[in-house]
């Protein structure tokens, strides 16, 4: 019914846009050459971070698949080359976030390398082969040709290597560029630029402490002619004498118990950096044997460090999708984190009803806030509590499941450790928001809520009373509430069951309250039972086999009286509460159901042919409102809408269901992705372009805030225009709430804010420079004028005061001095001191 229909309604102006999420430790980190700012790959762009603030500053957009390798130019420091799966590479100006020219290779990239030695060419890391089993890649290079459009084709290539490793980690430039080393299994090759000749070194696949000896990562000494290499038994080789074939050497470092994932030179050549799952930076000291130091428990695995050219900070990206800043002193100096995503996400998609951020998996133990808003990590809250130990096959306890009550007052959480064995353990935990802390705090922990796991749980919908229910597989439903302590009989607010509740032995599957909390409704395999939460009377049962529930979700404002369901056999039904009768199914392979909490509005993700669309539609009209066809190329199992702070107005018909709510989706490659209108982004444009700004002084949001549009308002304040002050402070009101409701901790520095105000009290040596040079010529014209004139000008001011006498009084003349300040201060811009003027009561 639902495909049949999806012709009727177009997807119109609504586009799928990334929103953040995206991993930034997918390729090593690059540091400035003044080590203020830090590159990274983030999905289809580059994010830069100031490495003083952690805060990110913008992003480098124009790649359409996702961004692969990232370098800065050898010609100019300001610049970095963006390499990408759609084929193309990108020259930016990072500092400005501006695009300067496109070369088009036309295969898809996997990595990219530059070298001082090599000007105006590239190394790209590429695959030629067709099938992904048999896959190969080789380096190619390829001169940049020089030219005045912006887009310019570069398509040939000149092999350096036919067969390297799929790992761009172990490929590595030494000595600036006079050789490249390629590690791939068990063959440590090197190809010298100038003799154009490739020596290759063999180990064995195992030594005799049966060590693993393929290679893994690999790093060349700036200075000196060495090699690193890092190997999966954890041990560091240092390769010398390798332009000799048979007189090579190396010698052997070893501290990490597992694969070492990285390894990076300081500039100086004087330490090696390494790092791999024990989550442990180590530097080694070169020429000193195995003298090194170490800084532990920096959080998820290393996978890449990297070191600023002028050797003062290194940057660590890590497997929970953070980059450790750390200075040149071995300290943490600050940390960059991105949304956690991890390998899979246990927990639904929530918003916390307080901080209005987004909620679900964060490091091992913990829950993450993220703000949608800002696509910054705010803080994790620590559930386990239990420090975490990173080692492969090791069983922990993990944050499986979680949910909000309606006002953010509560937080209930399950975690699990043994869930492939039989040894099953888990608690459930019930999390107080704490006013005076501003967080929460843990209120009660249950070891044995239930004899089997948790498999689902809600809280009521009331902000009357407050309810959990959860639903385990060993065939019953639970009620807690809060009550008092029994054995201090105080009333501590702790919560404790209140009800036990089954179905025929029939294991639950899920469970939800409808919006006024009046009803329960607790699926059992194939069977839906309603419950009164107030005496816990089983009302009514509904079934429409076959196949086992999966999901449901009650309907809301003037759709109330339905339930939806989904079925494990590809059906979602719609059935009517006031007849008990099944209104209306169709056939749907619905991988995830959502329920906008301000409208009637549901969406169902329905995953097929290799692809996922999306329908919106209303549980009282079986055809859906909205249709947007291949929306990813994956299931998509985790959604939510997230209420807006401002509604959106004058959206087209097919759009009005994203006026109260946006809707966002994660997807399996740890993508967040939302919808976005063509007519929001024009009127955030039109905004934008209200406020009238000179072209000659700089844009700052302390402009905005007291510039020339304060002019204009003072302008139109006239009295043939007495309402049109009002338009004006509707227009300049984005600014000042961005400005005076961002929270103080966050907003940028006062020379940031305010650098016009800053810079006009400030002598610029460019401007005292000219004003000398121009004065120096001045004052040469002035000294031939005087020369000259000197004994007429004396004679004629004589004159003129015996003429005057006693009637007038003598005008003071200023001198050249005087007169060169007073052209000055005319110059001088004080529109800044207008706005605080007009705004003065």
């Amino acid at each position: 019914m639902f495909r049949e229909a999806k012709n009727m309604v177009e997807r119109s102006d609504i586009r799928v846009v990334r929103c953040g999420g995206s991993k930034i430790n997918f390729r090593p980190p690059i540091i400035s050459n003044d080590s203020r700012f830090v590159l990274c790959v983030s999905g289809d762009s580059v994010k830069v971070y100031s490495t003083r603030t952690e805060e990110w500053l913008h992003s480098l957009q124009g790649h359409t698949k996702q961004v692969t390798g990232i370098a800065f130019n050898p010609a100019n420091h300001l610049q970095v080359y963006s390499c990408s799966a759609d084929g193309t590479v990108k020259l930016w100006d990072f500092i400005d976030g501006i695009l300067i020219k496109t070369f088009i290779i036309g295969s898809p990239l996997f990595a990219l390398y530059v070298s001082k030695e090599h000007e105006g060419v590239i190394f790209l890391h590429l695959s030629k082969g067709t099938h992904h089993k048999n896959e190969c890649f080789q380096l190619v290079s390829t001169h940049l040709p020089k030219s005045a459009d912006q887009e310019v084709e570069a398509k040939e290539l000149s092999v350096v290597s036919s067969h390297i490793s799929p790992n761009p980690s172990c490929t590595a430039f030494g000595r600036g560029g006079e050789y490249i080393a390629f590690a791939r299994k068990l063959q440590l090759d090197v190809y010298f630029f100038r003799k154009q000749k490739t020596y290759s070194f063999y180990l064995k696949a195992t030594d005799k402490k049966g060590a693993k000896n393929a290679f893994t990562c690999i790093a060349c000494n700036p200075t000196d002619d060495c090699i690193a290499t890092g190997h999966e038994d954890g041990k560091i080789r240092l390769w010398r004498n390798f332009n000799h074939k048979k007189e090579y050497t190396y010698s052997t470092l070893h501290w990490h118990h597992n694969a070492v994932n990285t390894l990076c030179f300081t500039p100086e050549g004087t330490n090696l950096l390494s790092g791999g799952i024990e989550s442990v930076l180590v530097q080694w000291q070169c020429g000193a044997g195995s003298k090194k130091d170490v800084l532990p428990r920096l959080g998820g695995s290393i996978l890449h460090v990297s070191a600023s050219p002028d050797g003062q900070l290194f940057c660590v990206s890590h497997s929970d999708n953070k980059i450790t800043v750390i200075e040149d002193g071995f300290k943490v100096s600050g940390l960059i984190q991105g949304l956690v995503t991890g390998d899979t996400v246990l927990t639904d998609l929530m918003i916390d009803p307080r901080s209005k951020a987004l909620v679900l998996n964060g490091k091992p133990g913990h829950l993450q806030f993220y703000s949608l808003l800002r696509d910054k990590h705010l803080y994790n809250l620590d559930i386990v509590q239990q420090e975490y130990i990173y080692e492969a096959g090791l069983d922990q306890f993990e944050v499986v499941k979680a949910v909000f009550d309606v006002k953010g007052s509560w937080l209930a959480t399950v975690e699990e450790r043994g869930r492939e064995s039989s040894d099953l353990e888990f608690f459930l935990k019930l999390w107080a928001f704490d006013e005076t802390t501003q967080s929460f705090v843990l209120n009660t922990s249950i070891s044995a809520a239930h004899t089997d796991r948790i498999i689902s749980m809600c809280f009521s919908s009331s902000e009357e009373t407050t309810m959990l229910v959860t639903t385990a597989e060993d065939s019953q439903f639970k009620a807690w509430c809060q009550g008092a302590d029994a054995d201090t009989q105080q009333d501590q607010n702790f919560w404790s069951c209140d009800f036990v509740g089954s179905y025929h032995n029939l294991k639950p599957t899920n469970c939800t309250f409808s919006a006024d909390s009046s009803l329960l409704a607790v699926s059992f395999q194939e069977v839906v039972t309603v419950w009164s939460p107030d005496t816990w009377e089983l009302l009514t049962t509904l079934c429409q086999p076959p196949g086992q529930i999966r999901d449901l979700c009650f309907g809301r404002l003037s759709c109330s009286k339905y339930l939806l369901g989904t079925t494990t056999k590809n059906l979602l039904c719609c059935w009517n509460l006031l007849t008990c009768a099944l209104e209306w199914s169709t056939s749907l392979e619905v991988s995830k159901l959502q329920a906008d909490p301000l409208s009637e509005n549901v969406a169902a993700f329905s995953y097929q042919s290799k692809h996922t669309d999306l329908f919106v539609f209303k549980p009282s009209e079986p055809l859906p409102l909205f249709t947007h066809e291949k929306v990813c190329s994956e299931k998509v199992h985790r959604a939510i809408f997230v209420p807006r702070e401002e509604l959106l107005n004058g959206c087209d018909e097919r759009c009005q269901w994203l006026n109260g709510s946006q809707l966002y989706f994660l997807t399996q490659n740890m993508d967040l992705m939302t919808f976005s209108m063509a007519t929001e982004e024009d009127r955030m444009l039109s905004s934008s372009k209200r406020l009238v700004i000179d072209d000659s002084i700089a844009v700052t949001p302390f402009y905005l805030l007291l510039g020339k549009h304060r002019q204009q308002q003072q302008k139109l304040n006239t009295p043939s225009h007495p309402a049109a002050d009002k338009p004006q402070q509707k227009q300049s009101s984005v600014s000042i709430k961005q400005l005076l409701h961002t929270p103080a901790h966050v907003l940028p520095a006062a020379s940031v804010l305010c650098s016009m105000f800053v810079n006009s009290l400030l002598i610029s040596n460019t401007g005292v420079r000219e004003e000398m040079e121009s004065s120096e010529q001045e004052m040469d014209s002035e000294k031939e004028e005087e020369d000259s004139e000197g004994e007429m000008e004396t004679r004629d001011s004589q004159q003129d005061l015996r003429a005057q006498g006693s009637v007038d009084e003598v005008t003071p003349k200023l001198s050249k001095a005087q007169e060169r300040e007073l052209k000055r201060v005319r110059k001088t811009d004080f529109s800044w001191m207008t706005g605080l003027i007009v705004s003065k009561p």
